[in-house]
């Protein structure tokens, strides 16, 4: 199993800044992929960064430049730092675990949520 619970949200001016925390317990170990969604009132969840083996990132098209993913050594805390924050990034923030459970088999898990308000 893992847990993970994230902080660091909050209400910011446009172009204000904010860095996300997600503190990750349990099976650390057999984790392939951490990853960031968001999910704004009336839409599907989304995708917004993910870091994978060997520190391979990838992000949504209008966060990049402007959105950093990363873990520390230990691999139990992934941050998301965001800069430059637009309105549309309004949104509850997820932290995201993907875990390999079996040989070809994976699950992933999910935090609470942090909530992300831009506005001025």
């Amino acid at each position: 199993q893992v847990q993970l619970v994230e902080s660091g949200g909050g209400r910011v001016q446009p172009g204000g800044s904010l860095r996300l925390s997600c503190a990750v317990s349990g099976s650390i170990s057999s984790i392939v992929a951490m990853g960031w969604y968001r999910q704004a009132p009336g839409k599907p969840r989304e995708l917004v960064a993910r870091i994978s083996g060997g520190d391979v990132t990838n992000y949504e098209d209008s966060v990049k430049g402007r959105f950093t993913i990363s873990t520390n050594n230990a691999k139990t805390t992934t941050y998301l730092q965001m800069n430059n924050l637009k309105p549309e990034d309004t949104a509850v923030y997820y932290c995201n675990a993907y875990r390999q459970v079996g040989p070809t088999t994976f699950q992933n898990y999910w935090g609470p949520g942090t909530q992300v308000s831009v506005s001025s």
